[in-house]
């Protein structure tokens, strides 16, 4: 399990968020003030109601994550991934299957616009299925979302895997990182992308097979991808919303953030402040707001 240690040094002022437009890019003209870091419940949760319409056509500039997103690509399979490194894995279902049910289900609540509603076990479905299905959705809504601003997010600019100063991520895994180890936060991320990959490539742990059981070992792996995963929307938060305010997809980042607090506070997949750490505050608002 990968290491979570909290250090007793004063916080220093957020490290600046560097906007500097990409080589290619260098012609248009300067990009427009970039709005002030605000992680405050109320100026976070603002945006998570907004309702966001796919633009026509995104500017030929941007990135293809984030034109994905802007032609409102946070659905639970988008087509494809902009990072490359880490290929989507939509969960194997054939149609009349019940996966292929619980997804059509999963689209449909989400469409409705109750996360509340969308995060709920449909009646007489089983339980581990339904958490497969969406542990592959987040992890393909993250995926994407760090795709938007992997530009900005380097070895120079983060060379830690840290939300706040008081909370840095050491990765350990059972192959390659036996002890935790020190890294950072692109490196992190790409092995913890990779990680979530392999586990649900493995039949053994995500059964795809009608018939075939979960293990039990299944409802541990599953509460440790959650945690992992949640160490992405921390680092983002607290070293890239700048970037992701002015790139205007902060409205995808809240929405998507609240429906995973919402599917793990359903679903008693975790519990208490020590778990959301830097984002206790805005956890605590977004469970009840809704």
């Amino acid at each position: 399990m990968a290491s979570f240690i909290t250090t007793m040094s004063v916080p220093a002022a957020p490290a600046p968020v560097h906007l500097s437009a990409p080589a290619e890019a260098t012609s248009r003209s300067p990009p427009p003030r970039t709005p002030s870091l605000n992680l405050s419940p109320s100026g976070i949760y603002q945006t998570t109601r907004t309702s966001h319409l796919p633009l026509l056509e995104p500017p030929s500039y941007l990135s293809p994550a984030v034109r994905a997103l802007k032609q409102g690509c946070l659905g639970l399979t988008p087509p494809s991934n902009a990072r490359t490194r880490a290929p989507f894995k939509p969960r194997s279902a054939a149609k009349g299957t019940s996966s292929y049910q619980l997804r059509q289900f999963a689209e449909a609540t989400l469409g409705s616009g109750s996360l509340r509603k969308a995060v709920k076990l449909p009646e007489g479905e089983d339980l581990n299925e339904w958490l497969a299905v969406n542990v592959v959705d987040f992890y393909n809504q993250i995926n994407l979302l760090y795709g938007s601003i992997t530009e900005f997010c380097s070895p120079q600019t983060c060379p830690e895997m840290k939300a706040t100063d008081e909370f840095e991520y050491l990765w350990q895994d059972s192959e390659n990182y036996k002890r935790p180890t020190k890294m950072s936060a692109p490196e992190y991320i790409e092995h913890l992308m990779s990680w979530v990959q392999s586990n649900i490539d493995n039949e053994q742990m995500f059964p795809s097979r009608i018939g075939v059981p979960f293990p039990k070992t299944f409802s541990s792996l599953l509460r440790q991808i959650f945690k992992r995963l949640y160490r992405v929307y921390a680092h983002i938060y607290c070293h890239h919303y700048p970037v992701v305010v002015h790139l205007g997809l902060e409205p995808h980042l809240n929405t998507s953030f609240k429906h995973y607090v919402l599917f793990i506070d359903e679903h008693k997949l975790a519990s208490g402040k020590d778990y959301w750490g830097p984002l206790g505050d805005l956890v605590d608002s977004m469970l009840k707001s809704d």
